[in-house]
């Protein structure tokens, strides 16, 4: 077989890093599957931890979600007890996260399973190469990717 016919060959950026994407979440949505958390929850929440109460702005920006993607994921992190919401002290406008006492327990038994993971991540790709990799994928999400405006038709 040859390498243009090998099953997920493509030559589309966009194509070839959702399916490493998408091998990857499911590998650690595994790893975090006994914490009842996916991978995403788990980076909404560390994301909180790290941020020290922030504005949903905020971390939808740091986290490239739209607000509505951001409110979709809080969700069930809410209605478990994980994460609470409440209104800025100066602009009553901003909403704020942060994690209650029962998201910091879930916070520190997910990081566990989370490390168990991205060992064996770096075991199998090498330390080096798993930094270089996330060095990259930090530039592609930093790059500041527009379409030119379509030229008018004729």
């Amino acid at each position: 077989m040859t390498e243009s016919h090998k099953p997920g060959f493509s030559r589309c950026n966009n194509a070839t890093l959702r399916r490493a994407a998408r091998s990857l979440g499911r590998f650690y949505d595994d790893a975090l599957a006994p914490s009842g958390l996916k991978g995403t929850q788990f980076g909404l929440l560390f994301q909180i931890h790290v941020s020290s109460e922030p504005a949903m702005g905020t971390i939808a920006e740091a986290l490239i979600m739209d607000l509505s993607a951001l409110g979709h994921t809080l969700k069930p992190l809410i209605r478990d007890g994980y994460v609470e919401t409440f209104a800025d002290k100066d602009d009553r406008r901003v909403k704020r996260v942060r994690l209650t006492p029962q998201g910091n327990v879930k916070l520190g038994e997910a990081i566990k399973l989370w490390s168990a993971a991205q060992q064996q991540f770096e075991d199998k790709v090498g330390a080096e190469q798993a930094a270089k990799l996330r060095a990259a994928l930090d530039a592609v999400a930093d790059l500041d990717l527009e379409m030119p405006a379509a030229a008018p038709s004729l």
